[in-house]
């Protein structure tokens, strides 16, 4: 089936996904207040196009994180992708392989981070600080010894935010479905009422990240470290100051600190702090090309997709994921020419505005 939005593949995936595996993949934290805000953020902003550019050839290619890249764009770490696919990570890291762009393989991914690895492309490797530091940077290690790119050491889980949807259904991952890059544990799978097995398995791995474990990955590795969770100017400065490449702009899709801002909220006053400092990613609520082309104007080098491509790989597997980057593609291209825009960098030359329609 050809979808034309990106909503038509969540409506899809949304009919075929139990009720409690798509609530772990759509839920947010408490209310759900930063899950909504993420969306209306960026459908608040307006674009101011500019005309008579030479638009013919209009390009989508853009660096990312130093690298070429067919789009400006990485696929963002979900845990336990297997739940939405037989296949799982290996589906989706094909399907990003094959659109040219890079696919952040997550701690807990359900398939050994090296068996996705060998899929090839471009892979980056996220990591949470473990409870256990030497286990935190063995993995680092694993990540670079499979020929990872860059590191994606995510800053703000230091345990899961309360996803009220996860506890009212007794969240547990089935017994198929296991955090590969560990020993088998039990704690992931065993059902409580109340309770969801898997915030209860991390709050027993995780330990919260400091400046100093920042350091301490740093000094492991000589990837490019990237920090995913910024929302303050002042902890992206000091993520320039302690010597990483990179910040992902994120609330982490508005499923940890419920009222978090949404990072498209502070993604120009960061970009403006950091300026030539690290590179600035966004994460969070994008759903369509023109919301790209909205972050690339305000400061971003690329966004991170998470949520659609699961809505792919659960409809149709790999061709699925592939249809969510092919859509995204064609919806960047057609943004940026009708913008004005001849490239992705021609984008940071264009105007927004906020809130007079909204």
């Amino acid at each position: 089936m050809t979808y034309l939005r990106l909503a038509e593949l969540e409506s899809a995936a949304r009919d075929l996904l139990p009720r409690h595996i798509w609530d772990f993949l759509a839920g947010g934290s408490g209310t759900e207040a930063s899950l909504v805000a993420n969306r209306t953020a960026l459908e608040r902003i307006f674009v101011v196009p500019q005309m008579l550019r030479d638009v013919t050839d209009s390009s989508t290619e853009a660096e990312v994180l130093g690298r070429h890249a067919a789009l400006p764009l990485a696929v963002a770490p979900i845990a336990y992708q297997r739940l939405f696919h037989p296949e799982g990570e290996l589906a989706a890291a094909r399907a990003a392989r094959d659109a040219g762009v890079p696919y952040t393989i997550c701690t807990m991914s359900s398939v050994r981070l090296e068996e996705i690895a060998a899929v090839g492309g471009r892979p980056w490797f996220q990591l949470y600080w473990l409870r256990d530091q030497k286990r935190s940077l063995e993995l680092v290690r694993r990540a670079e010894d499979s020929g990872c790119e860059a590191i994606v050491f995510t800053v703000d889980v230091p345990w899961m935010g309360r996803r009220l949807r996860d506890m009212r259904n007794g969240f547990a991952l089935p017994e198929w479905v296991t955090a590969a890059n560990f020993e088998a544990s039990a704690a992931a799978h065993h059902r409580t009422r109340g309770v969801s097995a898997v915030a209860d398995h991390t709050a027993r791995e995780f330990a919260p990240a400091n400046w100093d474990s920042v350091a301490a990955v740093c000094a492991r590795t000589n990837l490019p470290v990237v920090l995913k969770g910024i929302l303050a100017v002042e902890d992206a400065r000091r993520a320039v100051e302690t010597g990483v490449s990179g910040v992902v702009v994120s609330n982490h899709g508005g499923r940890q600190l419920d009222g978090a801002v949404p990072g498209i909220e502070v993604l120009g006053e960061i970009a403006a702090a950091v300026a030539d400092g690290c590179h600035v990613l966004l994460d969070g609520g994008i759903r369509s090309g023109t919301d790209i082309l909205k972050a690339v104007a305000l400061g971003a080098s690329a966004v991170l997709i998470g949520r659609p491509l699961m809505w792919g790989l659960a409809t149709a597997g790999e061709d699925g994921a592939r249809q969510v980057l092919e859509l995204l593609a064609a919806e960047l291209q057609d943004a940026l020419g009708l913008a004005g825009c001849e490239s992705v960098h021609a984008a940071g030359r264009l105007s927004m505005r906020r809130d007079r329609y909204g």
